[in-house]
């Protein structure tokens, strides 16, 4: 592992042992998930300005009024899609920076992800390719859609804010499947986890977020 990826000093590993002791301070117990977040560097996904800040509990920019998730909601939104079992086949809505990518490819068979404004797609595609993860599979697209034509699929996970959960991703949920959001506009947004039976959709409503909004088109 070259020394980009590997660290030093504020992005050594050591920086990440502190991150995912907070984390599990924080309440997550899944212990797949916390070895995983432990082994992927976070700072490779943001802009070198910010690459001292990688392992800091907190969202960071990284262009188009987009911004890398904070390491304990991707943790948590990881262990909640997994916490039934390991999902073979899940959709990702919102590539972004790639960092919840990474972590969800080391953890399930396939991702599929889906990004809407094209720079930010392929700077992550170069990231997973720099930790050679190559069971993700990725497309430009509104991700409103969804990727309808790899699914249903085991788990969906979404990395931007919708008012409600849009319907293509509901549908497009196996039975047994769990969908992961966060839902609501500017002003108040929670998590949700929303599990498919065979007839309906049980909805759990878990804890408040901040995500930036989910919007339709490409870019």
């Amino acid at each position: 592992m070259n020394q980009r990826i590997q660290g030093i000093g504020m992005t050594s590993r050591r920086t990440r042992e502190r991150m995912v002791a907070r984390i599990r301070e924080q309440g997550v117990r899944n212990e797949l998930v916390l070895d995983t977040m432990l082994e992927t560097p976070r700072h490779i996904f943001v802009e070198e300005a910010f690459a001292s800040r990688a392992y800091d509990d907190t969202p960071l920019p990284i262009g188009f009024n987009q911004t890398i998730s904070q390491p304990y909601i991707v943790a948590r939104m990881t262990e909640l899609l997994l916490e039934h079992g390991s999902p073979q086949k899940v959709l990702e809505v919102g590539t972004g920076s790639g960092y919840q990518t990474a972590v969800l490819a080391q953890l399930v068979k396939l991702v599929y992800s889906v990004e809407r404004i094209y720079p930010l797609q392929q700077r992550a595609r170069r990231c997973l390719q720099d930790l050679h993860l190559r069971n993700v599979r990725m497309k430009h697209t509104d991700g409103t859609w969804g990727w309808e034509e790899y699914g249903p699929f085991d788990g969906i996970i979404v990395t931007a804010a919708p008012e409600e959960p849009p319907k293509a991703l509901l549908e497009q949920l196996k039975p047994g499947g769990v969908l992961v959001l966060p839902v609501g506009d500017a002003r108040a947004q929670v998590l949700q986890r929303i599990t498919r039976s065979e007839n309906d959709y049980e909805v759990e409503t878990l804890e408040p977020v901040i995500f930036v909004p989910l919007l339709d088109g490409v870019a």
